[in-house]
């Protein structure tokens, strides 16, 4: 794929480019995010959460620029991709798996969550 052809596919700012391969994490919704933790293997989480802890203060300073009600739609992806890390951090740092463990069944739906 060309440069130009890249560019124009890209879901996150051009200052974050090497951060695109991971982009499938840019979600909107936290049961959508959960619901990619569980269906994420560990080694595909570690590789999300080394990625993105790398560049989350730059990251973070830059969607800090702009305005919540008034966000670029490729920083807002990369706002839904900060959302994301969080919801990699514990099975990465803690359980070491992608479900809490010793919940069997049990679930958790989110009622609220982060605008935008």
């Amino acid at each position: 794929m060309s440069m130009a052809a890249q560019a124009a596919t890209a879901k996150l700012p051009p200052e974050f480019a090497d951060l695109e391969a991971f982009s499938d994490w840019c979600l909107r919704s936290e049961p959508e995010r959960y619901a990619k933790r569980l269906s994420s293997s560990m080694p595909e989480l570690q590789a999300f959460y080394d990625a993105i802890t790398a560049r989350a203060e730059e990251a973070i300073a830059y969607c800090d620029k702009f305005s919540l009600d008034d966000m670029p739609e490729d920083v807002l992806n990369l706002m839904h991709m900060l959302y994301s890390m969080i919801q990699a951090s514990f099975p990465v740092e803690c359980w070491k798996q992608p479900k809490v463990p010793d919940t069997g069944a049990t679930s958790l739906d989110c009622d609220a969550e982060p605008v935008p």
